[in-house]
């Protein structure tokens, strides 16, 4: 099966913190990094999932917002230092490449945004993605 998700990052479910509905799963990437993903109780049972599992977190390039810095104070979990890698601007929007430890992410922002946050090619940023945002899959 292809997908079009540009972001699949492999790694291996270290813990799975059930819930009523939902349940977070926290996944240790092939390059070190934590990610927890939350998905529902019953993806979480169809997939089998336990410690050890091994996973590949599925994340849309729409959804990964970039920061310049670490951010304090905020809800998502999810904050991946990386490089910038590539950069393509187009009339509103910006696709922008990172290489984080062990992998490398896409993330897509308005062009402004790109602008604002002064990125270009070898700057430091922070991939920045809601654990809800997270799907996975199994071999």
């Amino acid at each position: 099966m292809s997908l079009s998700i540009r972001n699949q990052l492999p790694g291996t479910v270290t813990t799975v913190t059930p819930g009523e509905a939902m349940v977070t799963v926290r996944i240790r990437l092939s390059g070190g990094q934590d990610l927890t993903s939350a998905i529902t109780r019953d993806a979480a049972e169809d997939l089998a999932l336990t410690a050890g599992t091994a996973v590949r977190a599925l994340v849309k390039s729409t959804e990964v917002a970039l920061a310049t810095g670490r951010v304090q104070g905020l809800s998502i979990r999810n904050q991946l230092p990386g490089t910038v890698t590539a950069l393509t601007s187009g009339g509103a929007m910006a696709s922008v490449g990172i290489a984080v430890e062990g992998a490398a992410l896409t993330a897509v922002v308005t062009k402004e945004a790109a602008e604002d946050l002064g990125l270009s090619v070898g700057a430091p940023v922070v991939a920045l993605i809601k654990s809800t945002e997270v799907s996975l899959a199994t071999p």
